[in-house]
């Protein structure tokens, strides 16, 4: 005959599974109550599920606090979690971000990433939420990594940091089963046309003999579209066609005329 599983927070659990949340909620506290019982971490956290999905939010946190407070490696973490996204659904942004400090101080690789994109959330400033963005990359989490690159690449386009943007966005590909592969790509492909256009500007600045200061102008008229830019497209081979220099403005001109 099959043995049959009897312990109490098995029962719990099933009882949650299968909608009975009462039931449930009145074993996972009679364990989480029991300040010996092995249980208790588990308890306390299946409790907090189990009060927040009836609406009894402050129930909840308690619950999760119990679970924190045991220090427990996985469920102690989970608690933290439980309780940051809690705190941010009311908008209740130093509760939330202490409760995810929290997370990170338990070092539980499931809880930790999502520590730091909780803290970049919250940020107080750009540089803060560069910085939580910077750590949640470095954790290597597939999902994570993918999400974290994305935010601090746009971030850093905005503040004219190409360079540094596609960095992140190449540490991002790195990761193992990274994802969401194309959109990071696209990013990196952004991220080059911004690096692009900073070089054909300096090389337009710079001069140069007509044939490769022409080149440089036509690229760059071309490029700045790609990213919205066609005032300054346009500015860019007007600054060709008026030039002092007769032969470059007749190169320009050629190009311009070719590609019509």
């Amino acid at each position: 005959m099959p043995e049959v599983d009897t312990r109490p927070l098995d029962t719990a659990r099933k009882l949650a599974e299968g909608g009975d949340l009462d039931g449930a909620a009145v074993i996972f506290a009679e364990l989480a109550a029991d300040p010996q019982g092995p249980d208790r971490a588990q308890a306390a956290v299946g409790l907090a599920v189990v009060l927040e999905e009836r609406g009894d939010v402050a129930g909840a946190r308690t619950a999760a606090r119990t679970a924190l407070a045991t220090g427990h490696p996985e469920f102690a973490a989970q608690a933290a979690c439980l309780l940051a996204r809690s705190f941010e659904r009311e908008d209740l942004t130093d509760q939330a971000r202490a409760a995810w400090q929290a997370a990170l101080g338990t070092g539980n690789p499931a809880c930790v990433p999502l520590a730091h994109m909780g803290l970049a959330r919250l940020a107080g400033g750009r540089q803060e939420a560069e910085t939580a963005l910077r750590a949640a990359l470095a954790t290597g989490d597939p999902e994570i990594a993918s999400r974290a690159a994305q935010w601090l690449a746009e971030l850093l386009l905005e503040e004219g940091e190409a360079g540094q943007a596609a960095d992140a966005l190449l540490d991002a590909l790195s990761v193992p089963e990274v994802a969401d592969v194309a959109r990071l790509r696209v990013l990196l492909g952004i991220a080059h046309l911004e690096l692009a256009c900073v070089e054909l500007t300096r090389a337009v600045e710079e001069g140069g003999d007509a044939g490769t200061g022409a080149l440089a102008i036509e690229l760059l008229a071309r490029t700045l579209p790609l990213r919205g830019r066609d005032e300054d497209a346009e500015q860019v081979w007007r600054y060709g066609l008026d030039s002092a220099d007769e032969d470059l403005a007749e190169e320009v001109r050629l190009r311009l005329d070719r590609g019509a």
